[in-house]
């Protein structure tokens, strides 16, 4: 007797019973056009002294059309996804030419030439100082802090001495606090471009301290 895996084998498409598998590895697929020629193909093999079951049929059909509609809720989700990451990146270009404020002992200066950061102190203090250190190891400016209350203080230099004359190369800066006990030290960098990694990984956000994801600001200046 001709059975339903010779019917289907013969026709050369896979069995109902497969076709949740096959939706989920994505190897292979069916249409309408091949359901169609699956139950054309059923009828024509059935045995008339036992046709094909109704109830099967009816199965069958039921179980492609939510195979489908499946397909479709894909395909929904996915251009929904496809728009929210245009929309992250969008919102993220915009951040270009502005600075953002990230977890870094290092300083460098902005378009005017200015180092910026904040420190967050652990407990109250007297003579808190910041001592921005070149790569030689020698102290280019040191900003005196005073007494301080214990949270975030912020620090900034314009990168010129008391006559105006711009000091040291302009490059980064390392930040090194005195008088005072720290649980963090933060700088100010100026976001230069935005990339979108092939992957569709989270667009990076480039400055001259490295590549930060958005959610690595602190806060956007």
């Amino acid at each position: 007797m001709t059975t339903t895996s010779d019917i289907l084998n013969n026709a050369g498409l896979t069995s109902a019973a497969s076709l949740t598998t096959t939706a989920q590895t994505g190897q292979q697929t069916i249409d309408q056009a091949g359901f169609l020629k699956l139950m054309t193909t059923q009828l024509q093999y059935q045995d008339p002294f036992s046709p094909m079951d109704n109830n099967q049929m009816v199965a069958q059909m039921a179980q492609f059309s939510q195979l489908e509609s499946t397909s479709e809720s894909n395909g929904y989700l996915q251009n929904i996804s496809d728009a929210l990451s245009g929309s992250r990146l969008s919102d993220a270009a915009s951040w270009i030419g502005k600075s953002m404020l990230v977890s870094s002992n290092i300083a460098t200066p902005d378009r005017s030439g200015e180092y910026a950061g904040q420190i967050t102190l652990t407990q109250d203090a007297q003579d808190v100082a910041v001592d921005l250190v070149d790569n030689t190891g020698a102290t280019v400016k040191t900003i005196d802090l005073g007494a301080q209350k214990a949270g975030d203080v912020g620090f900034l230099w314009d990168g010129t001495d008391g006559n105006g004359n711009p000091v040291g190369s302009g490059g980064p800066l390392e930040v090194r606090v005195r008088g005072g006990q720290t649980s963090a030290v933060d700088t100010w960098a100026t976001i230069a471009a935005v990339q979108s990694p092939a992957s569709g990984a989270d667009a990076q956000l480039i400055t001259a301290l490295g590549n930060y994801k958005p959610s690595d600001a602190i806060r956007l200046g």
